[in-house]
């Protein structure tokens, strides 16, 4: 008993389409998690004044992966201070493994001007915002 050609196509382009959804839904997602972990009352921490380096200024044509991949190294290197960073690290992580075959988390983070870790994830958030409205990625 054979499947006619026609049905055959039409499930392989079905399943094709949820697997682009899921990973839609996925990243997502992980976007909407990590703003809300950078929302959390809880995140305002006696380390915000910490110094870290900022990659949101300078280059304007650095693309949403490379700042991605850039922030999981400045949030791993003040992770250790509240335990909401943890989970916005493994976010970032997974988001740039899914989206970029070219950047690898955590990516090199040249020394340069630094800024405080409160103004840090506030910039961090509103790219991430930024990102939800656009599906940029």
């Amino acid at each position: 008993m054979s499947s006619p050609v026609p049905v055959l196509l039409t499930f392989l382009a079905l399943s094709a389409c949820q697997g682009h959804t899921a990973a839609l839904l996925q990243t997502s997602t992980l976007l909407k998690e990590s703003i809300r972990l950078l929302s959390d009352p809880e995140m305002k921490v006696s380390c915000d004044k910490m110094n870290v380096t900022t990659i949101f200024a300078g280059n304007k044509k650095v693309g949403d992966m490379e700042v991605l991949c850039k922030a999981t190294t400045v949030i791993l290197e003040g992770h250790s201070c509240h335990k909401n960073l943890k989970g916005l690290y493994i976010n970032l992580v997974k988001l740039v493994q899914m989206k970029s075959a070219v950047h690898k988390a955590p990516c090199p983070v040249a020394a340069g001007n630094t800024t405080s870790l409160h103004h840090f994830l506030e910039d961090l958030k509103r790219v991430l915002q930024r990102l939800v409205k656009d599906y940029s990625i």
